[in-house]
């Protein structure tokens, strides 16, 4: 009885539901990130971070962009991707004349910043694009790595 009143379209929680969606969109809290890692949907480009034993890789999602106009640097921990994507509408002249319904590519200048663990090594970092996928890796210092010590 009770789930029949959730699927259907006019139920009194659709309505609940329809309601906060609204606010959401007239307050502007639809698009904030819900906690302290979390990261506002439609940041771009998305990363996927991780760690081997000797490395932290980061893996940024960007296809479309020319690898020249990517600028990657790290500073006190910090690793900043930076860009352009540019725009897929026509020139200033013909977008006048086009009307645009749904534009969901990102387009336009970006900056991501990721915080590093603080054993990473800003002396031995590579990056990379190919694919549309740009992988940065750092080092991690050999001398924050954990050391097997021998019992005698």
């Amino acid at each position: 009885m009770y789930e029949s009143m959730l699927n259907f379209p006019g139920s009194l929680y659709g309505q609940f539901d329809r309601l906060r969606r609204e606010l959401d969109d007239v307050f502007g809290t639809a698009g904030l990130p819900s906690g302290i890692r979390s990261v506002a949907p439609g940041s771009y480009p998305a990363v996927n971070i991780g760690t081997t034993p000797n490395s932290i890789e980061v893996y940024a999602f960007a296809p479309g962009l020319d690898a020249s106009k990517l600028e990657v640097t790290l500073d006190r921990g910090v690793l900043t991707l930076a860009g352009e994507r540019p725009s897929l509408l026509a020139e200033d002249s013909e977008r006048r004349q086009a009307n645009v319904y749904t534009q969901e590519r990102v387009s336009g200048r970006f900056k991501r910043s990721v915080s590093l663990p603080e054993d990473a090594d800003p002396e031995q970092v590579s990056a990379r694009y190919r694919d549309g996928i740009l992988q940065v890796s750092v080092a991690r210092k050999a001398s924050m790595q954990p050391k097997r010590i021998a019992i005698q």
